[in-house]
């Protein structure tokens, strides 16, 4: 994608639940704007809840999942690296009450929404101009929220360990080895991930496995045991019983029936 885009949460997941609720990352930064509904995100391996007029930043390589709830609707904007509107490094949850902010951040969004379905010449520039107009409504809306508190030792540790879980999920490092690199025991580390993600070490780290698994399965046409291999699983065996064991189908059943959902000019 070499420009910026929009899409609502449904259209982002590709209509594939587990797109949005497993660990994954996102190799542009995102824009999320709720807007209607009640939520959890959880980023960097910290739980945060989502409401109306909740505006969720996630630069580009950010671990995050989000489970919108049944009646949640969101607006995400994909912003290219290469793009000309600057994002911050960091994640960011902002609550916006203000009216005013409310309305110009919908206008942006309903803006590139008709750019890109009336697809009129010179579409690109208009989607990345848009996209800049974000970049600084952003960035006002940060200098306008009350200044951060220190962050926890506990959230520093988690957020730690869900940098390690997006960088090196796919060598096969369990979570004894990233307890080790860390410094802390694995208890200790499991322990404080659930209170702070409502998930174990060992969970934030298989569902980033089976995030990336899943996608390599559904989306490509490699051998099963390349992608096992890749994923640093120690057999194609071994691989098929977890995809078995935590989704109820085998890595090829998962294929025919993404194949099966496919457009015919699109199937792999």
């Amino acid at each position: 994608m070499a420009h910026a885009r929009t899409l609502t949460l449904v259209q982002w997941a590709r209509g594939r639940d587990w797109r949005l609720a497993l660990q994954h990352s996102c190799p542009h930064a995102a824009l999320v704007w709720i807007t209607r509904g009640q939520g959890i995100a959880i980023v960097e391996g910290v739980r945060r809840g989502l409401g109306v007029h909740n505006a969720l930043v996630l630069p580009a390589g950010t671990i995050f999942a989000i489970e919108p709830g049944k009646t949640g609707f969101g607006l995400v904007c994909e912003i290219p690296r290469q793009a000309a509107a600057p994002m911050p490094d960091r994640p960011h949850l902002l609550r916006i009450r203000d009216v005013a902010g409310q309305n110009e951040l919908t206008a942006l969004f309903e803006a590139m929404h008709r750019e890109q379905n009336e697809a009129r010449p010179f579409m690109d520039e208009v989607l990345d101009a848009l996209a800049a107009q974000m970049s600084v409504w952003l960035r006002r809306a940060l200098i306008a929220q009350p200044e951060e508190p220190r962050v926890p030792a506990a959230e520093r540790l988690v957020r730690a360990y869900a940098a390690l879980v997006e960088r090196h999920h796919a060598e096969g490092l369990g979570v004894a080895d990233h307890a080790r690199s860390l410094g802390v025991t694995p208890t200790h580390l499991t322990r404080t991930c659930r209170r702070l993600s409502g998930l174990s070490a060992a969970e934030l780290l298989t569902q980033r496995s089976l995030h990336a698994a899943r996608d390599l399965i559904e989306t490509s046409t490699r051998p099963m045991a390349e992608i096992a291999a890749s994923l640093g699983f120690g057999s194609a065996a071994y691989f098929s019983r977890f995809i078995l064991h935590h989704t109820g189908r085998t890595p090829s059943q998962l294929r025919a029936a993404a194949l099966a959902r496919m457009p015919a000019k699109q199937a792999l």
